[in-house]
């Protein structure tokens, strides 16, 4: 295995890593420890050796494109489903696939259930769908869903990994590509693939004042994170030919140095970037009389108010309704901007939006940029009109 790496002179050839290898990988030869096509990069034995002699570390150039090939999607599963953002990572990779014939391929791991969730990817284009079902599962456990994962990469060897920028993906994601000594760049907004499979991964840098485009050149596998709703749903199948893998699970790959003492299901209300209708309160929206103002709107509307980052910063909102690059990404059906002044930061996670409207009394404001419909007057006047108007259009 060319990512696993020895260090003779710290090596004592006690043995102890070919004992708690569960796949039989090691084995003491006369010039030390040598591992072979079993290893599945468990990490185990790195854990074990009690000279630090074992390490994974991938120099670069020292890889084999042509060998690592395909997709691998990671699938989140919340509250005993497909978390949405699964099927946006599938769409687009299936989109990328057509352009250097690769195949589709997702991993899911959990508890019971997670073989019939499964099922369900096959509908959308994955073309295998590797399973690790245990109740050693239940609850994520940031080591034992590493290995889960990084066993699987070691057996398909995909020349891309795609996985949610959820709570559970930032978590997962960089302990995988630490594993295997590659890059990872977190929250794309924008991914395409070069004919030499050379993905390249786009996102906002120094504060959202440019976006990067940024390229895994010399190690494999690439990895990246994408957050939800910032990705088209792939499309059903008409026919699907996928089919479940039903992956071995050594009882050492459930073994969690975290334990669980309780755990219960928080309520959950729809959160921002579910929604279809969001009013926005941006700065030119100076106090909470204003702010009252926008929320009549948002509930003429039957949608949600949500704020940019400085109206949180001065404590009108909170986190969970904040859009930009520090906040949500949203993709509602309708969005209307209030006294927002469009910096990227703000705008690169809604412009995706069927509808845009801008309200602003400044005619070179940036969010006019991106509106479909933009309105340059007093917010004051337009917004409470507004108001009035949708309600007189529901009585009707």
């Amino acid at each position: 295995m060319e990512i696993m790496k020895f260090d003779a002179q710290k090596c004592s050839l006690c043995g102890i890593c070919v004992e708690k290898c569960p796949f039989g990988a090691l084995v003491i030869e006369e010039k030390g420890i040598v591992v072979d096509e079993k290893c599945r990069m468990c990490g185990l034995c790195v854990r074990q050796c009690p000279e630090k002699a074992i390490k994974f570390e991938q120099k670069a150039n020292s890889f084999d494109k042509s060998k690592w090939k395909d997709f691998l999607i990671f699938v989140e599963q919340e509250r005993g489903d497909i978390h949405p953002v699964a099927y946006e990572l599938l769409g687009e990779a299936r989109k990328m696939a057509k352009k250097v014939q690769f195949k589709v391929n997702c991993v899911i791991v959990g508890g019971a259930g997670t073989e019939e969730n499964a099922k369900k990817l096959l509908a959308y284009g994955a073309d295998k769908v590797y399973v690790y079902e245990d109740e050693g599962f239940e609850g994520f456990r940031a080591d034992c869903y590493t290995d889960a994962v990084a066993d699987c990469i070691a057996i398909t060897k995909p020349s891309s990994v795609l996985i949610g920028a959820t709570a559970l993906g930032r978590s997962l994601a960089p302990r995988l590509s630490t594993r295997f000594h590659t890059g990872l760049t977190a929250d794309c907004t924008t991914l395409d693939i070069k004919d030499n499979t050379d993905m390249v991964q786009i996102r906002p840098a120094f504060g959202g004042n440019i976006m990067a485009q940024i390229a895994i050149t010399r190690s494999r596998p690439q990895f990246a994170t994408v957050r939800y709703r910032v990705m088209d749903k792939a499309l059903k199948v008409k026919q699907p030919s996928g089919e479940i893998v039903r992956c071995d699970i050594p009882a050492e790959m459930t073994k969690s140095a975290i334990e669980i003492l309780s755990s219960r299901v928080i309520d959950k209300s729809k959160n921002i970037e579910d929604e279809d209708i969001l009013v926005v309160a941006g700065r030119g929206v100076r106090n909470e009389k204003d702010v009252a103002m926008c929320q009549e709107l948002a509930d003429a509307l039957g949608g949600q108010l949500a704020f940019t980052r400085p109206m949180v910063e001065n404590g009108y909102g909170d986190t969970a309704h904040q859009i930009g690059l520090s906040g949500r990404t949203v993709r509602p059906k309708l969005i209307i901007t209030c006294g927002v002044s469009g910096a990227i930061q703000f705008t690169s996670c809604m412009t995706g939006s069927e509808c845009i409207v801008a309200i602003n009394n400044d005619a070179d404001a940036q969010i006019f940029n991106v509106a479909h419909y933009c309105i340059v007057d007093d917010l004051y006047q337009v917004v409470p009109q507004l108001t009035e108007l949708v309600r007189k259009q529901k009585e009707e």
